[in-house]
């Protein structure tokens, strides 16, 4: 195993060249440092921490060298030019290396690049998501987990490619047909994970196709973010239409959630205040006025 500091510095390079899309120095790196697709970081320097040092123990922690291509934690706020090129030299390194958790690695990698909020203008981040499918990563569970972090392209471009299609997905991409067809076999949790996923999506149509399906509007969230209710997170959408599907139906406008102790209501003024580029495309003043003339407090 390599001692700490030197894979921290050869971590250093590597991600250097991965930024800069240099294969012909990250190729020479990974040839004569298998360790760099084999061990994971865990004791990163004093650079990487000052770029994303909560991430490093968060969610980031113990970082692959293949992690890095996806900007899932942000340094430099874009994917290389040839991100598809640089994450193929990475990957068949670990082949040749025999790397015994490369799948492992492709799956995490999959997850942060459908997460990342990086390259869904320019096209990178799918031309990532095809290299790291073509290499055998799964995408079980990707179309939601997209829709999770609001990246509706990357949900879409997986069930293109052959991902699993299930009811939420269905439901937030606008699949009528295919609503219909797998509505019979949801489960209650399926049904429960829709509700929450369209309403964090502010996806009105959806909730109200969902509706007649048999739903707890007044659950927490099932599956992600289960500190707040379906209302709580059709307020954070911005969507007022969303907002009005549940309070017709019956949701309740005072229940607290979790995390911060607040109502709907709470949400939208809290939201108010937000800065303009957090408000943009948002209706969260409309929302206020509606919670408080439908008793919201």
């Amino acid at each position: 195993m390599t001692d700490r500091p030197n894979l921290d510095a050869l971590f250093r390079d590597a991600v250097t060249a991965i930024d800069a899309g240099d294969i012909a120095t990250l190729e020479k790196l990974l040839q004569q440092h298998p360790e760099l697709v084999r061990e994971r970081l865990t004791a990163p320097g004093e650079r990487l921490r000052s770029q994303i040092g909560k991430a490093l123990d968060g969610f980031f922690k113990d970082p692959y060298l293949l992690w890095f291509v996806t900007e899932d934690a942000v340094r430099t706020g874009q994917l290389s030019t040839n991100v598809g090129a640089v994450t193929r030299i990475i990957i068949r390194a670990a082949k040749r290396a025999a790397v015994p958790d490369l799948q492992h690695q492709l799956d995490s990698t999959f997850h942060f690049a459908v997460c990342s909020p990086i390259g869904r203008d320019n096209g990178r981040q799918l031309e990532l998501l095809d290299v790291l499918i073509d290499e055998g990563a799964s995408m079980e569970g990707g179309p939601v987990q997209a829709f999770i972090c609001h990246n509706e392209a990357a949900a879409r471009h997986l069930v293109s490619r052959g991902a699993r299609l299930t009811l939420p997905a269905a439901l937030c991409l606008g699949m009528w047909d295919a609503v219909a067809a797998l509505a019979p076999q949801a489960t209650a949790e399926d049904r429960q994970v829709a509700l929450g996923l369209a309403a964090f999506n502010g996806k009105a149509e959806a909730l109200s196709r969902l509706l007649p399906l048999g739903v707890d509007l007044d659950a927490f969230t099932s599956g992600f973010y289960s500190h707040a209710t379906p209302l709580h997170h059709a307020v954070w959408s911005g969507s007022l239409d969303a907002v009005k599907v549940l309070v017709e139906a019956g949701a309740k406008l005072t229940t607290r959630d979790t995390a911060e102790d607040a109502t709907p209501l709470g949400w939208a003024e809290y939201a108010t205040s937000l800065p303009a580029a957090g408000r943009e495309g948002k209706q969260f003043g409309e929302i206020a006025v509606y919670l408080r003339e439908h008793g919201g407090r």
